[in-house]
């Protein structure tokens, strides 16, 4: 007979074999919302797809092994002759592949697809976050390749294509490529004018040999890269290739791969370039407005990212209070672990509803030459940088309080948390910290009216829905009135934007206790400073219960 000291009991079950998209309600209910009834039935069934298999035991091991197992970086083969490649875990390959197949890089031409790509990536990311640097990248590479109409035509069908292939060969041998991006350099990071990376024109036919070196430049095993460069006009974007048209590497050189705190399975590099071939992407000396487009899009992906933690993360610590008795009931049950509980659930819910919304917003944006899709692109301009702001600095404490949920089982390496948690500051720090996005608003509400306005008209939309949400309207409105000594005030300015648009959009779309208690605490001044200090006479029960992730 065993001992009775090793009898298991009131131990927690893995939340494994469960559809990730279809147990999600805020992410669900958006999808409906921001979809064509026609199409509905085709997105819901591509979600659920990629739900079940986010879901299952499969991919929650690749996760595990290819972040136990990080990149190698090989500068020479057996011979001597430099090679520059990077090695990954065959798990890294099977996330990636499964997120090309699934379209996660196809947003721009199929109907609807900004928001089941977004939906998809928040998904998937559920599973793995490193490999969604090259997914996101790749998808972003599209909108400033347009700014030449050529190498849009001849690299727009391979960055969308639904077939992935790892190594280096030709981008025309392949059925799909990836992108990557290299902007920072060690001398000025965020300050890209700063760069010093210099191109020197071959003829006038747009092509350039470079010579600098890329402080951060992730993913390098990617078939291309846009890049910023010095040309004789000034700052300019450039595509440059992994491996030329005739097979041989371009002068591509990994220094090193950075040792970072998270993203582990995604390896981030320094490279030199020198006598780099290049193509020009848009016109000399333009090459930050060039490249804009993609940074806008990787910074919505930013804010899918974070929000795909933070959902992971409550899901996590509903099913544990779920399942785990203490002081004599199940944990969900206590009052103070509910209120816990709840708080976390609000703070996900409102980051996945707003980055969907945004999502539906560059579906319309991008559909013609409306007004409507005006509109929509100058709401962008501002709500794109007020989200990456705040729903990726709330990353971080979620993630913690989320793990303190599971107590000591949540602070070991098996729980999965401590990853969630080493990944929940990096998408707050990648296209542009917190500053960067700050003054970039800013930027946008003393330059372009017409962004501020269409932002307006967005919250316009929930006025005399909650008297809190009016009232943190008004205040907002005061802040912008008082624009003198505003960049030391620019956090506090964004902040309030951010949760006065979250909350008028749950004011109209989520039930009424989610948008209850959201207001009250986060607008009506009725919180504390931790998670769990919901003011009381709030029905939380089913917001926590909204949160769950049912595996029966």
């Amino acid at each position: 007979m065993a001992p009775s000291t090793h009898t298991v009991t009131n131990q927690v079950p893995l939340l494994v074999g469960y559809d990730v998209f279809a147990a999600d309600r805020a992410l669900t209910e958006a999808v409906d919302r921001h979809t064509a009834p026609g199409l509905l039935k085709e997105v819901r069934s591509e979600l659920r797809t990629l739900g079940l298999s986010a879901g299952s035991a499969q991919a929650q091991t690749w996760g595990t092994e290819a972040n136990e197992n990080p990149p190698e970086l090989r500068t020479h083969d057996r011979y001597g002759n430099r090679i520059d490649e990077v090695d990954y875990h065959p798990a890294y390959h099977r996330l990636l592949g499964h997120a090309v197949s699934a379209g996660l890089t196809d947003a721009w031409s199929r109907p609807a697809g900004h928001v089941r790509r977004a939906a998809g990536f928040l998904v998937w990311s559920q599973a793995e976050s490193g490999h969604g640097c090259p997914v996101s990248m790749t998808h972003a590479a599209v909108p400033a390749l347009r700014a030449d109409p050529v190498l849009a035509a001849e690299w727009e069908p391979r960055l969308t294509s639904h077939a992935y292939e790892p190594g280096l060969a030709p981008a025309a041998r392949k059925p799909g490529v990836l992108f990557g991006m290299g902007m920072t350099e060690k001398q000025g990071g965020s300050d890209v004018r700063a760069n010093t990376t210099r191109a020197v024109p071959l003829d006038a036919g747009g092509e350039y040999l470079l010579t600098g070196h890329k402080w951060f430049c992730s993913a390098p095993m990617s078939d291309g890269f846009l890049v910023l460069a010095q040309a004789p006009g000034g700052l300019t974007c450039f595509m440059v290739e992994r491996v030329l048209p005739d097979g041989t590497h371009n002068v591509f050189r990994i220094q090193r791969l950075k040792d970072k705190l998270g993203n582990r399975s995604n390896a981030s590099s320094e490279v030199e370039f020198e006598g780099t071939w290049a193509r020009r992407v848009g016109e000399e000396g333009r090459g930050v407005r060039t490249i804009i487009e993609m940074v806008a899009a990787t910074r919505l992906d930013c804010v899918l990212g974070s929000a795909a933690v933070m959902r992971q993360a409550v899901a996590q610590a509903v099913h544990h209070a779920t399942y785990r008795r203490a002081f004599g009931g199940e944990l969900v049950d206590k009052p103070l672990m509910r209120n816990v509980l709840a708080d976390m659930a609000l703070e996900s819910e409102a980051a996945t509803t707003l980055a969907l919304r945004l999502a539906a917003a560059y579906d319309t944006a991008h559909a013609g030459s409306s007004e409507v899709a005006a509109r929509e692109r100058a709401f962008l301009r501002i709500a794109v940088p007020v989200a990456k702001y705040w729903v990726t600095k709330r990353c971080t404490p979620l993630a913690a309080e989320a793990l303190e949920c599971l107590g000591g089982n949540g602070y070991v390496e098996e729980s999965g948390m401590p990853r969630l948690l080493r990944e929940s500051p990096l998408n707050s720090i990648w296209e542009g910290s917190g500053n960067v996005q700050a003054l970039d608003v800013l930027r946008a509400v003393q330059r372009e009216p017409e962004a501020l306005h269409a932002f307006l008209a967005e919250l316009g939309q929930a006025r005399g829905a909650d008297h809190r949400l009016d009232a943190a309207v008004k205040d907002m409105l005061g802040e912008l009135g008082d624009l003198e000594g505003i960049e030391g005030r620019a956090r506090r300015l964004v902040e309030r934007m951010a949760l006065v648009l979250q909350g008028s959009l749950l004011v109209r779309w989520a039930p009424a206790p989610v948008a209850d208690a959201f207001c009250a605490s986060r607008l009506g001044g009725d919180w504390g400073a931790a998670f769990g200090t919901l003011p009381r006479g709030l029905d939380l029960e089913p917001v926590v219960n909204r949160a769950r992730a049912a595996t029966d």
